[in-house]
């Protein structure tokens, strides 16, 4: 299997349990793998036998902006959802950093493993 990666995808959404939280939108940080095979569009050299990264982003940034949830795992879930059925990955791994929660912290979240059989 190959993995298309994305390595610090940065985006802004309300997230959170607090009130302050809740108020203004704050930063999260996605990593994300998604297994596929590259086979074809390496054969073909056309992007439809891809999984288009920039499409990724771009569905991430539109999740980000119209949606808010108070848990990172929901937030963390509904991502691995949108990647194994909207872009027809096999497996996903996907890292969700809140890197402002906790003020000792450099970042906490969570990082979760999905395939298209879960």
């Amino acid at each position: 299997m190959d993995i298309v990666f994305i390595k610090q995808l940065k985006l802004d959404t309300i997230i959170g349990i607090h009130d302050w939280e809740r108020e203004q939108t704050q930063p999260i940080i996605l990593d994300i793998e998604i297994g596929c095979s590259i086979k074809d569009a390496a054969q073909s050299d056309h992007i439809e036998h891809c999984i288009d990264y920039f499409n990724v982003c771009e569905r991430m940034k539109q999740l980000a902006k119209e949606h808010s949830y108070q848990l990172v795992e929901s937030f963390v879930e509904e991502v691995s959802r949108i990647i194994l059925q909207e872009f027809m990955a096999q497996w996903v791994r996907v890292k969700l950093n809140k890197p402002i929660a906790v003020n000792e912290a450099s970042g906490v979240g969570v990082i979760i493993e999905r395939s298209a059989q879960d």
